[in-house]
């Protein structure tokens, strides 16, 4: 299981996911660009010592990602709000890719289009959307109890 995040615009955000990761050992995978220097200082400060254990997998662009998934035959899981089918009612797979758009913007419509499944986390009416690290972190968890 690996959790992958597209073009993320928060530090502290994708820091928090790298230590989630190395905590649940799950492989992160971010495709670039990033919206911040990897060597920010807020990166580091949420990952806090867990980044050195955090397996990270850097790919230069949204292509080239989707070309090692593909030699993979890895299926890829989108989880957006625009989504239908909800996150606890899918059936996870061992070698699923979870991913995540940027904070800012989400993912382009051809992503959109390139995920196996859209996966919708439920909140409440009214409401816009949960911060990115505790998406990651439901997601993963529902994976996983599924999975392991």
């Amino acid at each position: 299981m690996r959790i992958a995040l597209y073009q993320p615009d928060i530090p502290g955000n994708t820091g928090a996911i790298l230590r989630l990761a190395a905590c649940l050992d799950l492989a992160v995978d971010l495709i670039e660009p990033a919206g911040f220097d990897l060597s920010d200082r807020n990166l580091k400060r949420a990952g806090m010592d867990y980044i050195e254990r955090a397996t990270l997998v850097r790919h230069a662009s949204w292509e080239r990602f989707e070309a090692w998934r593909h030699g993979e035959g890895r299926r890829l899981l989108l989880f957006s709000t625009r989504a239908e089918t909800v996150y606890t009612a899918f059936v996870y797979r061992e070698d699923d890719i979870l991913l995540f758009g940027r904070e800012t913007a989400g993912v382009p419509e051809d992503v959109h289009q390139a995920a196996d499944a859209r996966l919708l986390i439920a909140m409440k009416e009214g409401t816009r959307s949960l911060n990115l690290a505790m998406s990651a972190a439901m997601a993963a968890g529902e994976a996983l109890r599924q999975t392991r």
